[in-house]
């Protein structure tokens, strides 16, 4: 990737869509075992209507196009998507490095137990696994793991 093509800022209203779809074809390619709790519409509804106007939410874009999205809610890293074919490509690292910034003082987030490849990226980036549970408290009902950062003492 080359960094001069890469735009990091703040989403504005009329990305939410963009957004959504990133999210959406990342969260199929990523977890294809793992039921999502809303269809389409609502997926993008929700990045209309609260992701983007209420969250602390970044885009990436690539040449003009979404690449991936960071979502910071208070202490919690809520969302952090890209699009498939950006995995593996330095575009994580890059978010990851804009939440520490963001949140010196530490983050929390959740991923699902399924998610090998969330979990070695997390744990590469300093975050520790403090929690595991059966998934009944997500809307997934998929069993999850809570990462902190930086790590408890």
């Amino acid at each position: 990737m080359n960094s001069d093509d890469l735009v990091l800022r703040r989403a504005e209203d009329s990305d939410a869509i963009e957004l959504a779809d990133v999210w959406l074809r990342s969260f199929s390619a990523a977890l294809p075992s793992v039921r999502r709790a809303h269809d389409d519409d609502a997926v993008r509804d929700w990045f209309r209507f609260v992701v983007v106007p209420e969250r602390e939410t970044w885009v990436a874009l690539v040449q003009g196009a979404v690449a991936g999205l960071l979502v910071l809610d208070g202490g919690d890293l809520e969302q952090l998507y890209l699009a498939p074919s950006w995995r593996g490509r330095g575009l994580g690292d890059r978010f990851i490095a804009l939440a520490k910034q963001q949140r010196p003082n530490g983050l929390e987030l959740w991923t699902f137990q399924v998610n090998g490849a969330a979990q070695r990226f997390y744990e590469r980036h300093g975050f520790v696994a403090v929690e595991r549970t059966d998934g009944l408290r997500n809307e997934e009902q998929e069993p999850d793991i809570r990462y902190v950062w930086p790590a408890p003492e």
